[in-house]
């Protein structure tokens, strides 16, 4: 059984939909959830999954604390799912091609420092995009620059608010992240 461990900062909605998803796989399970703001209700929705919920501070992140507990769990992928701290170097080294993320637009448009949540969607509605999406990727060193794996996009036209456009790219999220997290591991296997 390979195990999937899930970073988020907020709400959970893409975790949980992760962690329902393999409850009754034979592939994977999510063993973990961190996260990094311990008033998440991700840590919540990961607890009344059955799933252990870790809230850790940012230095823990950085100064290898949280490095020696992912080495005692052993993922086989390490997920960000609305994680909103930059991934240290430590552990995506030790972690090479395990880490991923989904990114709430069409990368290379819309990435980087500062660009995530709402201010994507206000940046797109801004430039009156015509379609928008999401990208899942590898994590690397930089924002938002990991080798993409995954990229799914929807017309947002009628789109008249960041909250519609929101809407759309979380039905996107929840339909393929938990999919695409699937076809990895089995390719892994």
């Amino acid at each position: 059984m390979q195990k999937i461990v899930l970073f988020a900062s907020g709400n959970g909605s893409n975790a949980e939909k992760i962690i329902l998803h393999f409850k009754k796989s034979s592939l994977a399970n999510v063993v973990t959830v961190f996260s990094n703001n311990p008033r998440a209700k991700v840590l919540e929705r990961a607890q009344l999954n059955g799933v252990e919920a870790i809230a850790f501070e940012k230095q823990e992140l950085n100064n290898g604390v949280i490095l020696e507990k992912l080495n005692t769990i052993q993922p086989d992928l390490i997920v960000l799912a609305g994680f909103l701290l930059k991934f240290p170097e430590s552990i995506i080294n030790y972690y090479p091609n395990k880490i991923i993320n989904i990114h709430p637009a069409l990368l290379p448009k819309y990435g980087g420092k500062g660009m995530y949540g709402t201010h994507v969607h206000s940046a797109v509605l801004e430039n009156k995009e015509k379609e928008t999406g999401i990208t899942i990727h590898y994590v690397n060193e930089n924002y938002d620059e990991g080798a993409y794996i995954f990229q799914k996009s929807v017309a947002i036209e009628t789109c008249k608010t960041i909250e519609e456009i929101a809407l759309e790219i979380q039905k996107l999220e929840h339909q393929y992240f938990p999919e695409v997290i699937e076809n990895l591991l089995q390719n892994h296997e």
